[in-house]
């Protein structure tokens, strides 16, 4: 088949009918909601850096804003526009320099106007027949990220709303390759000794969240109490696992952790996969958040192991900048991955004959209908390249390393976790509760800290809960921070921090 690559510039030729959709608009109307709302864009993504972090701004507020009846006629594109300028100024802006909560990455424009154009066309991704180009541009770029991380050159995958639903579908393929092919026509009903996941205390919620879901219940995930560095013990994984065995209970999965949600502790991937090999374990290494910091050469060691794996799951919308929603699950068995998800049907039959065209990620996944979530990626990588995402990665590692050396530089900051990438854990430590009988009071105050930080706008940290200390947690995945903002950000709790000490 012949691709015309001017195919755009002979639209006009074509004949169109002589009644016009009801929902089409005319040239000049296009070309004005077009512009103004490309200019909103660019105007944002030029100004966001001076937005408040977080809208200076109530429920009630938002809600008397936003919340009216449903328009009955159309509205003017001025009056839209304004309309959008609340939603803008309404929405927390994860694009901001100093927005570091959660695991929440900034767009590029490059990400946001791939987004624009799968919109357009719209294409609902289920299989090659339904959107011939769009089905292979994501079957390339899971292969790219395969490559890119060090898992497989040849890796096979499919893209998700988020980590979370990779990881649920990487459970799910485990739970059926390793409990046998009648599971799932016989259901669980009866089906013998539990099986049995094992994680580390600081993996993510999602792992637990997977096995209720999947009907293993929330007693099947084995979380095993991490070391000093908040990392997976293999010793101890290896002995839940005969513990388990010798109970009469059945062992399928271990879950690593490439880079917790908590710190960004690295579990040894290799001495892991060592346990998961010696007992026949389904190895899934959840790489949500850490696993792109697998393309900086200088970091590829921390990784060792990962090429070791059956399953990975990243997120492309964590650590290389582009929209939500955009998971990815990794995998190197598609045939064992087919076995998990293969359902007949007369309405989605494929009765085409070539390998390629045949394929239908429904046989992959659990999502029929799904969005054309490729192109961000594959776009992304094409205008900047890997090697200029690599080393945007590696500026955010080197600054929550600076952020680190100020924290234990100062007097009234502790250190509360290492930093092997780019989240830095920390506390506010006056010199009054320098020495407590108990966390809970210096708890009590950093928290109060941390909500007064996140409503001044300024600045957004968010938390973490480590062996019994409140953690001020600053994640670092944006292009845009500076170490001028790392200063400023330890000032602002300061700042926050002396406010509350002088109501008290």
């Amino acid at each position: 088949m012949r691709i015309d690559k001017n195919a755009s510039s002979n639209l006009e030729e074509q004949p169109t009918s002589s009644r016009a959709s009801s929902l089409d608009i005319n040239d000049a109307e296009m070309q004005a909601l077009s512009g103004q709302f490309v200019t909103l864009a660019q105007k944002y993504f030029a100004n966001v850096s001076n937005f408040p972090v977080f809208p200076q701004t109530t429920g009630v507020e938002i809600a008397k804003e936003i919340n009216t009846p449903a328009p009955g006629e159309p509205q003017s594109l001025d009056e839209l526009l304004i309309d959008c300028q609340t939603v803008i100024q309404g929405c927390r802006h994860n694009g901001h320099p100093r927005f570091f909560g959660y695991v929440a990455s900034p767009s590029t424009p490059a990400g946001a106007f791939a987004d624009l154009l799968a919109s357009a066309v719209n294409p609902s991704v289920t299989s090659w027949r339904s959107a011939p180009a769009a089905t292979q541009v994501e079957r390339t770029v899971v292969r790219w990220l395969g490559s890119l991380i060090g898992y497989d050159e040849n890796a096979h995958g499919l893209l998700t709303s988020g980590g979370s639903m990779a990881n649920l579908t990487a459970l799910l393929m485990a739970h059926r390759v390793k409990a046998g092919s009648t599971i799932s026509q016989t259901g669980l009903l009866n089906f013998g000794a539990r099986m049995m996941i094992y994680a580390s205390d600081q993996v993510h919620f999602s792992i637990v969240k997977a096995a209720d879901i999947l009907g293993l219940g929330k007693e099947s995930v084995r979380l095993l109490p991490a070391d000093k560095n908040f990392c997976m013990d293999a010793k101890t994984l290896r002995a839940a696992v005969q513990n388990d065995l010798e109970a009469g209970l059945r062992p399928f999965c271990v879950v690593a952790s490439a880079g917790t949600a908590a710190t960004g502790a690295i579990d040894p991937l290799t001495d892991i996969a060592d346990v998961a090999s010696e007992f026949n374990l389904w190895f899934h290494i959840d790489g949500a958040y850490g696993a792109p910091a697998a393309m900086i050469d200088k970091r590829r060691e921390m990784f060792a192991g990962l090429e070791r794996a059956d399953t990975v799951s990243l997120d492309p919308h964590k650590w290389l900048y582009t929209p939500v929603d955009c998971g990815c699950l990794l995998y190197r068995d598609a045939a064992a991955a087919r076995q998990a998800f293969v359902t007949e049907a007369d309405y989605v039959k494929v009765h085409e004959e070539a390998e390629t065209e045949s394929f239908a990620f429904w046989d992959y996944g659990i999502e029929l209908s799904r969005r054309f979530r490729a192109l961000k990626i594959w776009l992304t990588l094409k205008y900047y390249g890997a090697r200029r995402l690599a080393a945007a990665i590696a500026d955010d590692i080197t600054t929550a390393e600076y952020m680190a050396e100020q924290v234990e530089s100062a007097t009234d900051f502790e250190l509360l976790a290492p930093v092997p990438l780019s989240i830095c854990c920390f506390r506010y430590l006056p010199s009054t509760l320098r020495d407590p009988a108990d966390d809970s009071e210096l708890n009590r105050l950093n928290e109060r800290i941390m909500h007064r930080v996140q409503r001044g706008g300024k600045a957004y940290l968010s938390n973490a809960m480590l062996r019994g200390k409140f953690a001020l947690r600053a994640c670092i995945i944006n292009f845009r921070t500076t170490r001028a903002d790392i200063d400023l950000t330890l000032e602002i709790v300061r700042q926050a921090a002396k406010e509350i000490e002088a109501e008290n």
